[in-house]
């Protein structure tokens, strides 16, 4: 049997198509088998909640991603189909999104009546933090971060709005400012209502100490700083935050396999296996090496 040369270019326009599909599917084995790992390991239900830039397919185009309504009805129905006395643990990473949808997994997250855990292994900004404030445990990398939970209007935060109209004599404002802090006083007033609720509604005893909950509140609502202000480990714990630090091995393999899309050249490059310091080389007899130039693994 012979094969032309356009008979060849069919046989690798097939395997070029079903490639892609053949490596998600291995892919998706392998982070199905992770979470299986996890979960035998603290015999609880894992939802993992990852938020990555992607590219829509064959335009490359990239497409940032967020806490939608469709991935609050997921976790809703992850969280029906959990048994009241199984713990949740709840992987997140992500910039936030929908104050909607992040307050009804947060409201469902207060409702269960299991132990409910977040890890952070990387960040989990503005609703990422809502969610984090809904669990009795949050365990973060000692490098990760949280954010603000206060609310924005369009592109700017509510609390630098009402600046503005505190700033400014009432009669130079114009009625579109004057209706924008309205919004702004009512938006504020229901993300520290819900906060606070998040903070106080625990069983059997608040996750914090009920002294630092106003503290807290004010830290994160109020616009003290920008709405991308990383709350690192250190000032959580000190704001009074249920903060533990250190992840298990398995939740770093996790996000592994949720891989940020290449559309180019990489931008970070390394050799991906664990380094052990090793011996300083001792210098060649003769001639001394340059300055800088000892052979060194840190």
């Amino acid at each position: 049997m012979t094969f032309s040369f356009f008979d060849l270019i069919w046989v690798f326009f097939i395997f070029s198509s079903l490639q892609p599909l053949w490596q998600r599917r291995q892919t998706e084995t392998r982070r199905y088998n992770t979470l299986k790992t996890i979960e035998r390991k603290r015999n609880s239900r894992v939802i993992l909640l990852v938020h990555r830039q992607e590219s829509i397919s064959l335009l490359g185009i990239p497409l940032s991603r967020y806490i939608t309504i469709e991935d609050s009805e997921q976790i809703l129905r992850a969280i029906r189909l959990t048994p009241p006395d199984v713990p949740i643990d709840l992987i997140l990473h992500t910039p936030g999104g929908l104050v909607l949808a992040t307050e009804q997994i947060a409201r469902a997250l207060i409702r269960h009546p299991a132990k409910v855990t977040v890890y952070v292994p990387h960040y989990a900004m503005s609703g990422g933090t809502m969610l984090a404030l809904a669990a009795d445990e949050i365990v973060m990398d000692a490098n990760a971060v949280l954010g603000p939970v206060d609310p924005q209007l369009g592109n700017f935060p509510a609390a630098s709005v009402l600046k503005v109209v505190e700033d400014k004599p009432i009669g130079d404002i114009d009625d579109q400012t004057l209706i924008m802090a309205d919004l702004s006083r009512k938006a504020i007033a229901q993300v520290q209502r819900f906060v606070r609720t998040l903070l106080k509604d625990a069983v059997p005893q608040p996750k914090i100490d009920p002294d630092k909950i106003e503290n807290v509140i004010d830290a994160l609502t109020t616009g003290k700083v920008t709405h991308d202000y990383p709350i690192t480990v250190e000032e959580a714990s000190e704001l009074g935050l249920p903060i533990t630090v250190g992840l298990d091995r398995e939740i770093y393999d996790l996000m592994e396999l949720y891989p940020q899309p290449q559309g180019g050249r990489p931008s970070v490059q390394y050799i991906p296996l664990p380094y052990e310091r090793r011996p300083t080389l001792p210098e060649p007899k003769g001639r001394p090496l340059p300055e800088g130039a000892r052979a060194r693994m840190d």
